[in-house]
């Protein structure tokens, strides 16, 4: 099994910057992508960065600019830099990362159990 732990969240005043960070471990053979998703009150799940294998990265337009998704790949950890954050960043955030298994060589996908950032005005 595979599990996710993530650190990093809390209060911050807008403008502010906050640091999160997401450390897989367990039966993995390799990992394809690591990935930040969030999810406000009231919305929908919605991608924030994530970063391919080859680290290639992809980030929300509303991040743009913003934030930066990194990694650490032989500590098979993701982190995610949010500066200048604004109140409508405020989530709960989610790592995902999708992994190879050791035993079957599959494909398959772990979620952490989500980390609360609070943006105040």
């Amino acid at each position: 099994q595979v599990q996710l732990v993530e650190s990093g969240g809390g209060l911050v005043q807008a403008g502010g910057s906050l640091r999160l960070s997401c450390a897989a471990s367990g039966s993995i053979f390799s990992i394809n992508a690591m990935g930040w998703y969030r999810q406000a009150p009231g919305k929908q799940r919605e991608l924030v960065a994530a970063i391919m294998s080859g680290g290639s990265r992809n980030y929300a337009d509303s991040v743009k600019g913003r934030f930066t998704i990194s990694r650490d790949v032989p500590k098979n950890t993701v982190y995610l830099q949010m500066n200048s954050l604004k109140p409508e960043d405020t989530a709960v955030y989610y790592c995902n990362v999708d992994y190879m298994t050791i035993a079957t060589r599959r494909y398959l996908e772990v979620w952490g159990q989500g980390t609360l950032v609070t943006v105040s005005s």
